[in-house]
């Protein structure tokens, strides 16, 4: 039998860092009786490739457009780089690079080429030559009009305008959706490039974890517009396992790791637990309530994700 635990509690949703590049606090939006955010508390510390994983509809794009002042918060506040994105809103989009999930260009008829010259203007730090490259490496056909882009070639027209004027923020929603597999591992390869040589934080938002798992350091959990957990990677890999273990007949679990389990499925004779918690102290507690652990084993990025996506959370 499978089961999820009733509690999340035990995740950690605040970070050490003192430096934001990103900072929210009770960031809540609404759609009429519908909530999308709930107070939302993100923290980004500056230079970090910071992954916001959750389910569609879970509240990952109301979030990257709230931080952009492209929607206003029903309550709650938002800061970018230093700026109070309601009163900077101007100044925080000279700031960032920007990929939407979505591409309503609302120039349809503009070709590509003149596109990326419209959007230049923009920006102070345009490099043109770098723009130029990104245009060669993302195969983007200059000569084409807008409305006639497959959703992948205009993910490529906005990844191009998004890295070329260099911004110290990146916001990316979903950004290799609709890529090919050999387009989505050179893009993946240019943005790393691109970070090694400029120094840049990063925003990924995606329901997709295996492919960008080599490039983050952080990660947030989103689900029904909650934030359910927050972490470096290095914490998740270092406190989240899958146990299994011998258990005797009759045996009645561990009570003290009730709000730490995230999932689990039990057998008359053996478990196998997914736990948050120090190793040591998870297999000691498993040994007190008459459980022998046989393996304690961490879990990919993916699973890992999944795990918290599935824990229910108590939080009203």
């Amino acid at each position: 039998m499978t089961t999820t635990a009733t509690s999340s509690a035990a995740l950690p949703t605040t970070l050490a860092d003192t430096s934001f590049a990103v900072a929210t606090s009770r960031l809540t939006k609404r759609y009429g009786a519908q909530i999308a955010l709930r107070d939302l508390a993100l923290q980004i510390p500056s230079g970090a490739f910071y992954l916001l994983v959750g389910p569609n509809g879970a509240g990952k794009s109301t979030t990257l457009k709230l931080l952009m002042d492209l929607l206003r918060a029903d309550d709650g506040s938002a800061e970018v780089l230093g700026l109070d994105v309601r009163k900077a809103g101007p100044s925080v989009r000279a700031n960032v690079g920007y990929v939407p999930e979505r591409h309503e260009w609302g120039y349809g008829w503009m070709r590509v080429g003149r596109m990326l010259r419209y959007h230049a203007r923009y920006f102070a730090t345009w490099d043109d030559a770098y723009a130029g490259r990104l245009a060669r490496l993302f195969e983007l056909k200059l000569d084409r009009k807008l409305k006639a882009l497959s959703k992948g070639e205009a993910r490529r027209v906005h990844l191009t305008m998004a890295l070329a004027h260099r911004p110290p923020l990146l916001l990316l929603d979903e950004p290799i959706d609709g890529l090919d597999p050999l387009m989505r591992d050179e893009t993946l390869g240019l943005l790393a490039e691109h970070l090694s040589s400029t120094p840049t934080t990063v925003l990924l938002s995606t329901h997709h974890v295996q492919e960008v798992e080599r490039l983050a350091d952080h990660i947030g959990v989103l689900r029904t517009g909650e934030l359910r957990a927050q972490m470096t990677l290095a914490e998740l890999r270092a406190g989240l396992r899958r146990y299994r273990a011998e258990v005797p007949d009759g045996w009645k679990g561990v009570p003290m790791l009730n709000g730490a389990v995230l999932r689990s499925a039990t057998s008359p004779r053996e478990i196998e637990w997914t736990v948050w918690g120090l190793e040591q102290e998870v297999t000691r507690r498993f040994a007190d309530a008459g459980a022998t652990v046989r393996e304690a084993a961490p879990l990919s990025l993916h699973e890992a994700t999944l795990a918290l996506l599935n824990s229910k959370g108590d939080r009203s």
